[in-house]
């Protein structure tokens, strides 16, 4: 595989990919990067979202340097106008009796918001955004994030996410440093919901910064976890706690182009929901800008040949993973 591969896959593009927070487009318009396209994002009328290639069919301006008024995206050149599922409805230079040009219209492409997130798929669905049931529990709250640009190719990020083995090394600022190096055996699964990964419990470091998110006092806490992934870049992390507090997180990593990637997280949480969420995220944005640090001293995308990486035991979720990846990309 090489880095045109990737970028221009046509299987990477029947599937959900976040491009920004729902909260990020209200009304718009909002810019986005996806697999090397540009695209523009806005609300119609009725607040629908709408997702079209940044580029004017005219003169080729970029439409996200326009205005929205009323669920219509104006033009900063010319001033054509565009409602609902991208149609024309004005042009400005030509008399009203003159019917719009057919080519006018925009050739908008798949967009949903699920999740508090929304999610561009450029070609046709061959999968639906990934499940995460608990968004409908009402025992849980969802807690959001910024959207990100990290400078990293997605794939590392989800051979990171994926990856235990770090945790001692990485995230000593963080939880790191409390659990030994050596990695137990690592059982490969199928999770609920479409995942796939392993299980396994894990001794965190609690310290006073992370007691909100841990709900406990103690210097050293339990976990017990799942990680797993959706292909192709979405990961699954649950943390369970010995209070019966469960955390978990869905973390989207999204190629803007070989090396550069949108990245969120997403939280759900059983608590008893007093705490303000802002400061319950708080230290898993810390983990987070762990990750990223380490990430960004890497260069180029990941291998993803089963002989292109050393890889051991504790790696046998990303390995999985890289295996069924490059099988689709290959469709």
């Amino acid at each position: 595989m090489t880095k045109s591969d990737l970028i221009s896959s046509v299987a990477l593009r029947s599937y959900w990919h976040v491009v920004a927070g729902a909260d990020d487009v209200a009304p718009g318009p909002h810019p986005v990067r996806l697999l090397g396209d540009d695209y523009v994002l806005w609300r119609d009328q009725d607040g629908s979202l709408v997702a079209a290639p940044d580029r004017c069919p005219h003169r080729e301006a970029p439409l996200s340097k326009g205005t929205v008024t009323d669920g219509c995206l104006s033009c900063p050149y010319h001033g054509w106008v565009f409602g609902a599922e991208g149609r024309c409805r004005e042009v400005p230079s030509a008399d009203d009796g003159v019917p719009v040009p057919p080519k006018a219209h925009l050739s908008t492409v798949r967009v949903e918001e699920a999740y508090g997130l929304v999610w561009v798929c450029p070609g046709e669905p061959g999968a639906p955004i990934p499940e995460m049931a608990v968004d409908g529990d009402p025992s849980f709250r969802r807690i959001n994030t910024e959207v990100k640009i990290w400078h990293v190719a997605s794939t590392r990020m989800v051979d990171n996410f994926l990856d235990i083995s770090h945790f001692p090394f990485v995230h000593t600022g963080t939880f790191g440093g409390a659990q030994p190096p050596l990695v137990p055996p690592i059982e490969l699964e199928d999770l609920d919901g479409g995942y796939h990964g392993y299980r396994y419990e894990v001794v965190a470091k609690n310290p006073e910064e992370a007691q909100i998110t841990s709900g406990s006092s103690e210097a050293v806490v339990g976990r017990v976890m799942s990680t797993g992934f959706c292909l192709p870049l979405t990961v699954r992390s649950t943390v369970a706690y010995d209070t019966g507090l469960q955390h978990i997180l869905l973390l989207v990593s999204t190629p803007i182009d070989e090396v550069t990637s949108y990245f969120t997280f997403v939280v759900w949480r059983n608590d008893d929901f007093d705490v303000p969420g802002d400061e319950v995220i708080e230290f898993d944005k810390a983990i987070g800008e762990e990750d990223r640090v380490m990430l960004e001293r890497l260069s180029g995308e990941l291998p993803m040949t089963q002989t292109g990486l050393v890889s051991v035991q504790a790696d046998k979720a990303s390995v999985e993973w890289r295996r069924r990846f490059a099988a689709m990309l290959e469709v």
